[in-house]
């Protein structure tokens, strides 16, 4: 069983122009209005590409003829943008934006958002940029084109009235394939590393974000407690000799004490990488968690060995995550937690039978959940109507363990 969630919602096909009819339909006009604006528009794309390149090449041999031309470049990347923004309002062509040249900085902390490359490595970068310069080459060959569909759309218009639809029809189909060719992202390598940077950020906010909230629990928590049994046990050393009664009594609540911490500090242990999950796997760590749930949770783990270790911890604390919203906000009177591996994936399904209704957006952690399976080529998909019951599938990828 395998169930995912498309990332992109535009499929193969959805860009295909209707079928030609013999009549004038929106479809139609909408294609002849693109006809009729090719000539001015690549006029000015026409002339905006010499002025660049021939500028750029003359002053290439002064200290602004590089930066003028990388400038150019950029501006290029404007254009290709304005002519797919057209083409989807009038072809109903779909083409992705490629993605940013320079990327984006993303996370915080100290250091965050800083370039880390220099101004020649900037230069040279968008010297390299091949959406730019395929968008130039678009619009050196755009003119001559869009002076012949201009004329020729032009005389349909006025006498080959009858055939306009197939005529329009026919040279649209030409643009389509120049703005798919030249004006589409460079491959998909392109669009993977533009999914990469953001999967990037989603883990380093993540990891910021874990980071305080351990820093937050040992300061609140155990740090409080052991600086409070500090003082007991140096005031109780103070009435050791003078009331040895009282002093015994303020050891003995020092050993409180102690218990506490260490048991707080087993939690916070337990939050990054529980003992139990290490040493015993999937199915041992979730019957723990699940045992701690205020509602009775069948665990069925059905896995033919044990994945990387980097896996199984993502899949065990989206479990925990999950089981904390049935106990929370579910109101449900029994959960099920199902593993299993199928193919490459490894496959997790938590259900339970409360009041459904939830939603990544609705405040109970489940975008952050998709965020962080995403990250990692999972997948996640809710399912909970409105009176239960709540189905949550999630998907990763199947990783062997290292047996180094």
């Amino acid at each position: 069983m395998s169930v995912s969630r498309p990332v992109n919602s535009s499929l193969p096909g959805d860009d295909r122009p209707p079928p030609v009819r013999f009549g004038y339909d929106r479809h139609t006009w909408k294609e002849v209005a693109h006809l009729l604006t090719n000539f001015p528009v690549a006029l000015l794309g026409f002339l905006y590409a010499v002025v660049t390149v021939s500028t750029g090449v003359g002053l290439s041999v002064t200290v602004i003829g590089l930066p003028w031309l990388v400038c150019g470049l950029a501006g290029a990347r404007w254009l290709g943008r304005w002519e797919r923004a057209r083409a989807r309002a009038l072809l109903g062509v779909r083409i992705d934006e490629p993605s940013p040249l320079y990327g984006k900085s993303r996370g915080r902390g100290r250091g965050a958002g800083r370039r880390t490359e220099g101004v020649l490595s900037r230069v040279w970068t968008g010297l390299k940029d091949p959406v730019a310069w395929r968008t130039l080459l678009y619009s050196f060959i755009r003119l001559p084109w869009g002076v012949v569909t201009f004329a020729v759309t032009l005389v349909g218009l006025l006498v080959l009235w009858p055939v306009l639809p197939y005529l329009v029809r026919g040279l649209t189909q030409a643009d389509r394939a120049m703005v798919r060719g030249l004006l589409s992202p460079s491959d998909e390598l392109e669009r993977r590393i533009a999914e990469l940077e953001s999967d990037r950020g989603v883990v380093v906010d993540t990891a910021a974000a874990d980071l305080r909230r351990i820093e937050r629990d040992l300061h609140d928590g155990a740090q409080a407690r052991l600086v409070a049994l500090a003082m007991g046990l140096g005031l109780a050393k103070e009435k050791l000799l003078e009331d040895p009664e009282a002093a015994a009594a303020m050891v003995d609540e020092a050993h409180g004490e102690v218990k506490l911490a260490l048991q707080e500090l087993r939690d916070l242990a337990r939050g990054i990488h529980p003992a139990v999950l290490t040493d015993r796997g999937l199915d041992a760590a979730l019957s723990s968690i699940a045992s701690r749930c205020t509602v009775p949770v069948r665990v069925e783990v059905d896995l033919p060995g044990r994945p990387a270790a980097a896996i199984e911890g993502i899949a065990y604390f989206t479990v925990s995550e999950l089981l904390q919203n049935v106990s929370k906000h579910s109101g449900a009177r029994s959960a099920a937690v199902d593993v299993w591996r199928t193919d490459d994936r490894l496959m997790l399904q938590v259900t339970d039978d409360g009041r459904g209704g939830a939603r990544l957006d609705g405040g109970t952690g489940m975008s952050g959940l998709a965020e962080r399976l995403g990250a990692v080529d999972g997948l996640f998909v809710l399912d909970s109507p409105a009176g239960g019951p709540t189905v949550v599938t999630a998907e990763l990828p199947w990783r062997e363990r290292d047996r180094t």
